[in-house]
């Protein structure tokens, strides 16, 4: 498992998605995989900063199972109104991009996103 922690800015979001296209690189997934990996989770992320509240920290962790990565991207919000939705445009683009998307809620505290991807491709 790789964790990163930064605070919660769309400025730090390169960062996270070049650790996500190295970890699917060494994974041996091949460039079209690792491309959509890398767009869903800086869409994630930039989901994810838009609620951020101020001064809070934006942390992914990657798993790599096999030929899958599990990425799960969090923030702390100002409360239950700092939510994120999921009939937008941008869930659309993360649920085309990855194979599984989550959306994960904290009482109010916090909201995450949970996305998998596979190296092979499969039929969605």
């Amino acid at each position: 498992m790789v964790e990163v922690r930064t605070s919660a800015t769309a400025a730090l979001i390169p960062t996270i998605r070049a650790v996500a296209s190295d970890l699917a690189a060494r994974a041996d997934f091949d460039l079209d995989a690792i491309s959509d990996l890398r767009m869903a989770v800086d869409e994630a992320c930039a989901t994810l900063v838009d609620v951020a509240s101020p001064g809070s920290a934006l942390q992914c962790s990657f798993t790599v199972h096999g030929n899958v990565i599990e990425v799960e991207a969090r923030v702390d919000t100002a409360g239950p109104e700092s939510t994120v939705s999921t009939d937008t445009f941008g869930w659309r683009v993360l649920q085309t991009l990855a194979d599984e998307v989550e959306l994960r809620t904290d009482g109010g505290r916090s909201v995450g996103i949970l996305l998998n991807k596979r190296a092979d491709p499969t039929p969605r």
